[in-house]
């Protein structure tokens, strides 16, 4: 059985800064995407960034020069460095993987269960 499991969210000053991590955990072939996703209350959720196995990146435009993401393929691992973080960053961050299990079935998307990110003074 696949997990997700995410870790690093927390309070944080505007302008500061903070890492997230996501673990995928459990019978995993290969992982073609890994993503970061956040939720703010009363919102939609949101792509914030994606990485494919080529290490080719997208960001939203919200984003784009203040968060990086990378990923480490030998331990099926995903990072989210955000930097100048702003109140508006403020939600849940949900990773995101389309994996397989088996070579033979099709890749399959797994959402972890989030973690809160707040931005405050």
């Amino acid at each position: 059985q696949v997990q997700l499991v995410e870790s690093g969210g927390g309070l944080v000053q505007p302008g500061g800064s903070l890492r997230l991590s996501c673990a995928a955990s459990g019978t995993i072939f290969n992982i073609p995407t890994m993503a970061w996703y956040r939720q703010a209350p009363g919102n939609q959720r949101e792509l914030v960034a994606r990485v494919v196995s080529d290490d080719i990146t997208f960001y939203t435009d919200s984003v784009k020069g203040r968060f990086t993401i990378s990923r480490a393929n030998s331990q099926n691992m995903v990072y989210l460095q955000m930097n100048s973080l702003k109140p508006e960053d403020t939600a849940v961050y949900y990773c995101y993987a389309i994996l397989q299990i088996q070579s033979t079935l099709a890749p399959k998307p797994y959402w972890g269960q989030g973690t809160q990110v707040t931005v405050s003074s």
